[in-house]
């Protein structure tokens, strides 16, 4: 069994393919970063799947892409786990990025590739291998146009009464905004990127409300300034993203990079099935 993951900060996706390629069953969990997750909240996240832990035996091969799985302290830290729950597979750990790429791009296309999700990230993909001009600092210093970036705009906003009036009212009937459950969601439990991340919903609903717009395109250009303009193809290669921030709000992406002269191509909302593709054209020999 191959089993492939794409696991974002809030959310993985698992699919398992048989040795004929076929799919037995596909599945969720929490999302698995080890940036914010410590060695019990990621096993805990893997054992309380029950399809997952009826097949951890039959695992041969396992193909995992996730968010802060960026550095090799933080991919090794999340293998020894992985391998600790699936004993008899074969296991590769790689960042999102790349399941981004594999999704997105045709074999040997140049592309630039971008996530928004619950976090941001941005690449260069010259057909071959994969460059990263900046280390991301993760959701409290970078992530712009992400949805932890757009949920710490609002709530801010909501506190300093910068929120037009209608929407504050809209806002407090939707979300939970009593202080001193905020603060311990942001500094005592799990996952602050992810809670924050749920606020972005807001703002996907409200999207043609003039200061939900002007949130949006100033977060996309944020991203455009500080992550594509590093790479100097930009102007050259197509832009492709992942995550559900891209996705929804795709309409107000594209505009805003036509406006600098860029051009987007495509924008999936998870990488899953284009990674299942990927992994059926690169199958393991046994």
């Amino acid at each position: 069994m191959i089993l492939i993951v794409d696991s974002g900060a809030t959310k993985a996706d698992w699919t398992a393919l048989n040795e004929k390629g076929l799919k037995e069953f596909g599945t969720q969990t929490l999302g698995l970063n080890p940036e914010v997750l410590t060695e019990e909240i990621v096993m805990e996240r893997l054992t309380t799947n029950e399809q997952l832990n009826e097949n951890r035996k039959k695992a041969k091969h396992i193909y995992f892409y996730g968010a802060g799985c960026g550095t090799e302290r933080l991919r090794t830290f999340l293998h020894t786990i992985l391998q600790r729950f699936f004993s008899n597979a074969t296991i590769v750990v790689k960042e999102d990025t790349y399941a981004a790429v594999y999704a997105t791009t045709s074999e040997g296309e140049k592309a630039i590739v971008g996530i928004l999700g619950t976090g941001a990230n941005c690449s260069y993909w010259d057909g071959k291998e994969l460059h990263q001009a900046v280390d991301s600092l993760g959701y409290s210093l970078m992530d712009e146009c992400s949805g932890n970036f757009f949920g710490k705009r609002l709530i801010v906003d909501y506190f300093f009464k910068i929120m037009p009036e209608e929407l504050r009212h809209k806002f407090e009937h939707e979300y939970e905004l009593n202080s001193d459950v905020i603060k311990s969601h942001l500094y005592k439990l799990p996952n602050p990127n992810s809670y924050l991340a749920t606020f972005a919903r807001f703002l996907v609903e409200n999207k043609d409300e003039t200061y939900c717009n002007q949130i949006i395109k100033e977060g996309v250009q944020l991203f455009i300034d500080h992550w594509v303009v590093q790479y100097e193809a930009h102007k050259e290669v197509p832009i492709n993203f992942v995550g559900s921030i891209a996705f929804y709000l795709q309409d107000i992406v594209k505009d805003v990079f036509s406006a600098n002269g860029l051009k987007v191509g495509k924008i999936l909302r998870k990488p899953i099935d284009g990674l299942v593709e990927y992994h059926l054209m690169h199958k393991p020999n046994k």
